[in-house]
């Protein structure tokens, strides 16, 4: 991620080494295309000479030293005030002797949940949230996977609203006009993040237990031939389908289901269908449903074999799955 006043994020900085040191243009023509100083091209010229592709990325703005740090003595103190006396820092701070803001930064730094999420009585924590998530990630392709639909609006002949504007929808036969959903069923694969994703007409039991089943065959030939577990929602078509447990049963796999309200436990697929969002269904102007549904494909296989990934150290899903037998 670039620093918030940067100029240039990494691609960008990717863009100046490749047109002058591949291309061969004049770095004060590709400071003016690119809407920078020389100086700044020289930098990451520099940097990247130096370092390589590693100096292109944002170094720490942290201090070398750091007089005004709080000591270690001073943070064990506000770290057992706060366990003995569950008290927040505008209450600690006139009894240590300490800015209620830093005490704020100490209990923040030592990850120390908020008081909203604990037993008052104990101090435990007794709610779950984000703040408190632990992120993981499985150790190779099957060990588990996540599942779930995303509903979106489907498309008129001739195109909607994104096509002809607001006033689209604006009159009365428009606006009672029964237009409909498409449901949108995804798996993900947790240690390589490799998707599959099919546009069905329904989120029913048996809709989703056949889906299931193309999914797994669509990953047995990507080289993923074992599912062990499956996360899910507790939807009850996930829940109470005898269609999917009999699948489960035969490829002896296991049903986890995240705690009720909790959607950011099988966050995988839930930030999946963000991006399935941004990136296919509403990434271009669609005139026609059948013209989204058959953008698709394609968009997964790209997805799947060419889009980089921050959590893959910038690789695409596919660089971390096993050659298929």
């Amino acid at each position: 991620m670039s620093h918030r006043n940067a100029r240039l994020t990494v691609h960008g900085r990717r863009l100046i080494v490749s047109r002058v040191r591949d291309q061969g243009m004049k770095p004060a023509h590709v400071a003016k295309a690119m809407g920078v100083s020389r100086k700044c091209v020289y930098r990451w010229l520099q940097r990247f000479d130096a370092e390589g592709d590693a100096g292109l990325f944002d170094r720490s703005s942290r201090p070398h030293q750091m007089p005004t740090k709080t000591p270690p003595q001073v943070e064990a103190v506000v770290l057992a005030a706060r366990a003995e006396h569950r008290r927040g820092q505008d209450w600690l701070g006139p009894e240590l002797g300490v800015a209620p803001r830093t005490i704020a930064r100490i209990l923040r730094r030592h990850d120390v949940p908020r008081l909203a999420s604990c037993d008052p009585m104990t101090g435990e924590v007794i709610r779950a949230s984000k703040t408190t998530a632990v992120r993981y990630e499985r150790d190779r392709p099957g060990e588990l996977v996540h599942m779930d639909v995303k509903k979106i609006g489907r498309i008129p002949d001739g195109g909607g609203w994104r096509a002809h504007g607001r006033q689209m929808s604006k009159t009365h036969a428009q606006k009672k006009a029964r237009i409909g959903f498409d449901f949108v069923h995804s798996m993900v694969d947790d240690h390589s993040r490799f998707a599959y994703s099919e546009v069905l007409a329904d989120e029913q039991a048996p809709t989703c237990a056949a889906f299931f089943a193309r999914a797994v065959a669509v990953f047995a030939a990507h080289g993923i031939n074992r599912i062990e577990a499956v996360m899910t929602d507790n939807h009850w078509s996930y829940t109470r389908s005898l269609a999917l447990a009999a699948h489960l049963k035969e490829l002896k796999t296991t049903h986890i289901t995240i705690k009720p309200h909790c959607p950011w436990q099988n966050g995988k697929v839930e930030r999946f269908n963000r991006t399935l969002q941004t990136e296919w269904a509403y990434h271009q102007v669609f005139h026609t449903n059948d013209e989204r549904t058959a953008a698709l494909a394609p968009w997964l296989e790209t997805y799947n074999t060419q889009r980089r990934h921050s959590a893959l150290n910038g690789q695409p899903p596919i660089s971390r799955l096993p050659s298929p037998t």
